[in-house]
């Protein structure tokens, strides 16, 4: 099937820009590149995402709610809350060290769009804060927790492992060492947690 006889659809827009933000960068990739890729007008894909900065965003989107799904998953299992603490930090490192390995060139792009769409960052942000929050809740709602505000905690927590998920530490994450550095913090920041 050629592209244009394809339905012309956001989420075709958005696997193209991907596509060509990876060949291009953001620096070069313009709305008429996607297009071309696409096979159609660029006025077709402002149909969609009315600016480029709206079609950078979504797209952006996009790529830290594949994250956001998978630790969803993850934090709806049933698992005590210090094993489901563990095991979400674990996938999270896990995620960010896997998109930044795979696939470098991306990873970089997206660095820059990450940057021009703090609002969108912000947001998954909040989500993973409150995937967070609600495994501090059962813990203390269990016992196994000590906290008095299971949302600031979960802040302390997300902050207390930043270089573990935040993009900015990406060259550290190849270092030999690295996962024992992940245990120790995890393992300080349990031990903080708990209320014997």
């Amino acid at each position: 099937m050629s592209p244009t006889s394809e339905t012309l659809t956001a989420e075709r827009i958005l696997e193209a820009t991907e596509e060509v933000l990876r060949r291009h960068g953001p620096a070069k990739a313009t709305v008429v590149d996607v297009a071309r890729a696409l096979g159609v007008s660029h006025g077709s894909v402002y149909r969609h995402f009315r600016t480029k900065a709206v079609l950078r965003g979504a797209v952006t989107k996009r790529w830290l709610d594949r994250t956001t799904a998978d630790l969803t998953a993850l934090a709806a299992e049933d698992h005590g809350p210090e094993d489901l603490l563990r095991a979400w930090l674990a996938a999270l490192f896990e995620a960010k060290r896997r998109k930044a390995g795979d696939d470098p060139e991306l990873f970089a792009t997206y660095q820059v769009l990450t940057e021009e769409n703090g609002e969108v960052v912000g947001a998954h942000i909040a989500d993973l804060t409150d995937q967070l929050t609600q495994i501090v809740r059962t813990g203390v709602d269990s016992g196994e927790f000590a906290a008095t505000d299971p949302a600031a905690t979960a802040r302390a927590v997300f902050h207390a492992t930043a270089r573990f998920h935040d993009p900015a530490y990406a060259p550290a994450w190849r270092q030999p060492d690295i996962e024992a550095q992940f245990e120790a913090v995890v393992e300080l920041v349990v031990r903080g947690l708990r209320t014997r």
